[in-house]
């Protein structure tokens, strides 16, 4: 292996050579302290950044092996050196004259949520942390004193400062591994307390206007009446008094101001865990939660609606290229039950009024009416196939709670448990009854997906992939909006979204496959083989994602057909 010796020999050669003399660099170099590696550079700089892998070995960077001993510690540790190492860059941004900053060294940094990435890779025998770097030049020409500064001044601090055990704040370090095992080990026992949520009393819940952004200032922390409060037992934090949201059908009445909407977004967020600070780090679901909206204009391919609209046959493989709100609502509560959800989370804000509860005014005179309302059928889903409903909101949550297990009030961000009282004040409503059989039916429908649907390509290239923001997925030939999969986690994750699905076109789709075995055996392979297994080159951009995100861009593409049985 070279060393730095040899690499610095090396720029000092290239300096105002041609772009392409940046080939040199390629190989292992000896930085001491660590590796630097670089198996590929950019042909031209119009073609994005090129990917420095710097590898730590474990005596240098010196990390206690408790913090990393189990799955869920090491990708707490990997999230913090990844948050680490990002935050150390953006620091060093240099701006131009107009005051634009000129990104040299980078990284894919973790967002609001912790999830395994490829950004930050820890190891019994190393840390590796995967950079990008815009290479530089100059009217075609290479700048050496700028590769100079990167390599042996920026590149060397950021390691020293990000990656090296004995230069970090050891006691924030075990805090932020450590409440990401507290996290986890409430979202493991939730099933067995009869709980589908869980959000620790002192939460800070409010978030900027896309979601996920770092909480507002004049956030007030939640507050939980003892009606409505449980106790959870965790290593670290001891003993967490919260709420608890348990399984079955929870109204969560409030009104825009009460709270009510930041909490349906903690629990819809809950899937994941957060980095220390954010507030929501003890506010947890199980992981088969899905936030289910309102989606107009999406695409909709053969799904079974018949038990919203169960006088209209047509409708039991219902298909449209821009579905309106109530239809593009009720097919995403379907095939999320297809991906396997088990608990589905609605609120009035985000929601079709007509999809929740309809008209009840003409419930009462035209108890058969052709459409029928997600209230109608909320019972039926969770006696027959077991899956909870969690529903926020005023007069739209209300029509939910003659059928609801739990009700559950927010004011001013303090819940309280009303269920008695409110089922009292709704003791005369109809509510109507439906055959279960037509929910059962969900559980036993199955959509193959026709291999050529799944199409990535574009003119000359095999696949187009690329996600600009976390919302918008550039795959083949098409853009898709993705705003009603409001549990997308970030734009690294909607890009690896992509990815899969060209893996799965690929490795899978010799013949059709059902949705459900297919995002079965995406599961197998991310968790086996790892995000490697999409991509033949190194990469430092993928997030893992949940399989009900992954189902949802399927369903979304203009391209897919299906059908919906082996035989037709």
């Amino acid at each position: 292996m070279r060393d730095k010796k040899e690499f610095y020999g090396i720029i000092e050669s290239m300096d105002g050579a041609d772009y392409r003399e940046y080939a040199k660099l390629i190989g292992d170099f000896d930085f001491a302290r660590y590796v630097l590696k670089i198996t590929h550079v950019q042909e031209d700089p119009e073609n994005g950044p090129t990917l420095l892998v710097v590898r730590v070995p474990d005596v240098v960077a010196g990390f206690p092996p408790h913090l990393y001993n189990t799955a869920v510690r090491r990708t707490a540790l990997e999230d913090y050196l990844g948050r680490r190492i990002a935050a150390h860059l953006q620091a060093a941004l240099e701006f131009d004259e107009q005051g634009i900053a000129r990104k040299r060294l980078f990284i894919s940094a973790p967002g609001q949520k912790i999830l395994p990435r490829t950004c930050l890779v820890v190891t019994d025998e190393f840390v590796e942390a995967r950079i990008y770097y815009n290479l530089p030049e100059r009217d075609g020409r290479i700048p050496g004193s700028e590769l100079r500064e990167v390599f042996f001044e920026e590149l060397p601090v950021a390691v020293n400062a990000s990656l090296i055990f004995w230069n970090l704040d050891e006691r924030e370090l075990e805090q932020a591994v450590d409440a990401m095992e507290d996290a986890d080990e409430i979202r493991q026992m939730l099933s067995t307390r009869g709980l589908v949520a869980f959000v620790a009393e002192g939460s800070l819940l409010a978030r900027g206007a896309d979601g996920e952004a770092p909480r507002l200032e004049n956030d007030e922390p939640l507050v939980v009446d003892d009606s409505a409060a449980q106790e959870v037992d965790v290593t670290h934090a001891g003993k967490v008094r919260g709420l608890g949201i348990p399984e079955g059908i929870t109204v969560i009445l409030g009104d825009e101001r009460s709270g009510r909407r930041e909490l349906i977004s903690a629990i819809a967020s809950g899937i994941y865990n957060h980095p220390l600070g954010d507030g929501r780090e003890l506010a947890v679901s199980v992981p088969d939660t899905v936030y289910v909206c309102r989606d107009r204009g999406r695409p909709v391919q053969r799904v079974d609606l018949s038990m919203f609209f169960p006088r209209d046959s047509r409708c039991s493989e219902y298909t449209t290229g821009h579905a309106d709100d109530f239809v593009s609502q009720a097919a995403a509560t379907v095939e999320a039950i297809e991906a396997g959800a088990r608990v589905l989370v609605f609120d009035e804000s985000e929601s079709s009024a007509a999809f929740l509860i309809g008209d009840s005014r003409l419930l009462q005179l035209l108890p058969d009416s052709g459409v029928v309302a997600l209230s109608r059928w909320a019972r039926q889903l969770a006696d027959e196939l077991g899956v909870s409903l969690v529903v926020g909101g005023g007069a739209a949550a209300a029509a939910f709670i003659p059928v609801a297990d739990t009700v559950l009030r927010i004011d001013r961000n303090r819940v309280s448990d009303i269920t008695a009282e409110a089922k009292k004040a709704v003791a005369d409503t109809v509510t109507g009854g439906l055959e279960p059989e037509a929910v059962r039916r969900l559980g036993e429908i199955q959509r193959w997906v026709i291999p050529a649907s799944i199409d990535a390509s574009s003119g000359p290239h095999d696949a187009v992939i690329a996600a600009p923001e976390t919302h918008r997925l550039q795959f083949g030939r098409v853009e898709l909006a993705l705003e009603g999969l409001r549990q997308l986690a970030d734009a690294a994750q909607t890009a690896t979204i992509g990815l899969i699905l060209y893996y799965m076109r690929v490795r899978y789709l010799d013949q059709p496959r059902p949705v459900r075995e297919l995002l079965d055996l995406i599961d197998r392979d991310l968790s086996t083989e790892g995000l490697g297994c999409l991509t033949r080159d190194l990469r430092g951009d993928l997030a893992r994602p949940r399989r009900y995100e992954i189902a949802g861009v399927i369903n979304r593409l203009p391209s897919l057909r299906v059908r919906t049985g082996e035989q037709e």
